[in-house]
């Protein structure tokens, strides 16, 4: 009697080489899952003038993640934690660049001065660290003299009071920046050697303010006196402060 072993030869065969590739897949997951070149060591980040690479890596939360494990959404999500970020595009790759950051950073409108310690404030009144020396950008000093109340900070401004104070700023001399004191709120001091001092008010109310200090210093220049403090922060009852007067 004969017996046909082909089959059965055939068999043993397609079952070794299911047991290769059996072993060859985890052998490349294994490699996948233990490889460092697919856990987040680093990213790679583009439009970042101000922000170091660092930073930004830090506040992405990804740090030691495996590839497999990235959320774009959520890596997106976690860096626009940053007051100094406006928006950001994230891609997946593949190594050695698994993650690319692109980032838009937000660019200040207004420096605030504090004693020498410095913030940025945005055209939306969003405050962020200050990350360089910004010449062109015009500054707000706090103004404290002998006030023992709560002291304003940057967080103060929204954005409408940031476009009145730029509204301000376009009155000022080249050389001049703007004041804030916690009661007068936003101020300089004029050509005339006057302190002006015109509130906190919205970009509308700075408009209708301006106004009236143009007239206010018109007449003012027809009298015989010296004006120490011209105040505008109240448009119903203005007042001013004279040296002396004849």
């Amino acid at each position: 009697m004969l017996v046909h072993s082909d089959g059965s030869k055939s068999y043993l065969q397609w079952r070794a080489a299911s047991a290769v590739l059996f072993l060859l897949l985890g052998a490349l997951l294994a490699i996948f899952f233990v490889s460092d070149v697919f856990f987040v060591r680093s990213i790679v980040v583009r439009g970042n003038d101000l922000m170091p690479r660092e930073e930004i890596f830090a506040y992405s939360d990804i740090a030691d993640f495996h590839m497999f494990w990235l959320d774009p959404a959520q890596i997106r999500e976690n860096i626009l934690r940053s007051p100094s970020v406006a928006d950001v595009v994230v891609q997946l790759g593949w190594p050695p660049d698994l993650i690319t950051i692109l980032v838009e950073e937000r660019q200040p409108a207004m420096i605030w001065s504090d004693a020498g310690a410095e913030s940025w404030i945005d055209l939306q009144g969003r405050t962020m660290p200050a990350r360089a020396e910004m010449p062109h950008v015009p500054r707000v000093n706090l103004v404290k003299d002998d006030y023992a109340g709560s002291m304003p900070s940057a967080e103060d401004f929204n954005a409408d009071m940031v476009l009145g104070a730029l509204q301000l700023i376009e009155r000022l001399p080249a050389s001049a920046n703007l004041d804030f004191h916690p009661v007068h709120g936003l101020g300089w001091t004029n050509e005339q050697g006057w302190q002006v001092w015109m509130g906190r008010g919205s970009a509308s109310e700075t408009s209708e303010k301006l106004q009236m200090y143009e007239v206010l210093v018109a007449d003012l220049n027809n009298r015989a006196v010296d004006i120490a403090e011209l105040n505008i922060a109240n448009p119903d009852a203005p007042f001013y402060r004279v040296l002396w007067e004849r």
